[in-house]
């Protein structure tokens, strides 16, 4: 297994251009899927590219399995790095065999070993007897499948994979995730997906590192992230999130929507208090200790999103409700919280 290891990276575009990537740093365990979360325009695809040698960093190295590939006065060119990209859309050779396709990078082997190697590739994507099959016989997912077999059949150091589900309708998507992962955690491979899409970074990742403004944020276990953003601004991107003014008293927060034990039991005395909509439960108006009226109601099936203009509140709250729901827009509601928050500074 090898480690990634980035330490001080940065790019920027001209030399009076703002940076791209501002001394990021970040660190990927061998072995382990590593999802680079972030907005359009924070630096994702310019710290992907950097890693596979298309471009040239300003400052900074990439060091993987100890081995430097870029740093002052290094940089390898990619066909030397040892890396295996799966891009957007499989990116497969329309003219090869599916067999021929996996087969492309696997230079300096005779031809048994090269079938033997392509078919234990095709075996670990799912896609065992369909070597003799062209690109276009293929579904979406298979040959994002087929993508990633042949970036794994040279057995790379590192595996990039450039937000490779995107062009995949809903109903499949989910389902390659889960056969990627899969694949990925069998051939013991460490890789970096980059992604914007946040459920697909938390539902497939061991590590989640969210990117703002060219720097890594943070970088945690994706439950972790989730349930202990670093500040406000990474609840709100890694999920949806109930922010509410709050002043902090003996390890408890002071909110509208009533006194709600804190995680950490001591904070800031004033600050934000973040809650998640599935903490929130729609009560009985009369005695609960916090109420408003519901404004809109979306039903998702599995559950749905309650909004709920509050009593004493500037701005309206989120209540994931799970089950039969007995509301609709226009009624008062009460509001009960349940478990712990953060409190931000």
């Amino acid at each position: 297994m090898t480690e990634l290891r980035i330490e001080g990276l940065s790019k920027a575009y001209g030399p009076d251009a703002p940076n791209v990537l501002d001394g990021l740093d970040l660190t990927v365990p061998g072995g382990a899927l590593a999802a680079v979360l972030g907005p359009s325009g924070c630096g994702k695809t310019t710290l992907l590219r950097i890693i596979a040698g298309f471009l040239r960093a300003d400052a900074g190295s990439v060091t993987v399995g100890g081995r430097v590939l870029t740093g002052p006065g290094v940089h390898l060119p990619p066909e030397r790095r040892r890396i295996g990209i799966v891009p957007q859309e499989g990116a497969l050779f329309p003219h090869l065999s599916v067999e021929r396709n996996v087969a492309f990078g696997l230079t300096g082997l005779d031809r048994t070993a090269r079938r033997r190697r392509t078919e234990t590739m095709l075996d670990l994507v799912g896609l065992a007897g369909y070597g003799e099959r062209m690109p276009h016989e293929l579904s979406g997912g298979q040959q994002q499948r087929i993508s990633l077999a042949r970036a794994l059949a040279p057995q790379p150091a590192l595996v990039l994979l450039d937000e490779p589900f995107n062009a995949l309708d809903s109903a499949l998507r989910a389902g390659v995730r889960a056969d990627v992962r899969s694949a990925l955690r069998l051939s013991g491979a460490t890789a970096v997906l980059v992604t914007h899409d946040q459920q697909e970074a938390l539902s497939t990742a061991d590590l989640v590192a969210v990117v703002r403004d060219g720097c890594v944020v943070q970088c945690d276990t994706p439950q972790q992230v989730y349930q202990r953003p670093a500040d406000p601004w990474v609840a709100g991107f890694v999920g949806d999130a109930v922010l509410l003014p709050a002043t902090a008293d003996n390890g408890k927060a002071v909110t509208a929507l009533g006194t709600i034990p804190l995680m950490r039991g001591e904070g800031p005395a004033t600050g934000t208090v973040l809650l998640r909509p599935e903490q929130l439960q729609l009560t009985d108006a009369v005695s609960a200790a916090a109420g408003g009226t519901v404004t809109d109601v979306r039903y998702f099936g599995h559950d749905a999103m309650v909004t709920v203009a509050v009593d004493g509140l500037d701005e309206p709250v989120d209540v994931r409700a799970v089950g039969p729901l007995a509301v609709q827009p226009g009624q008062r509601t009460g509001i009960r919280v349940r478990g712990e928050a953060l409190l931000h500074a």
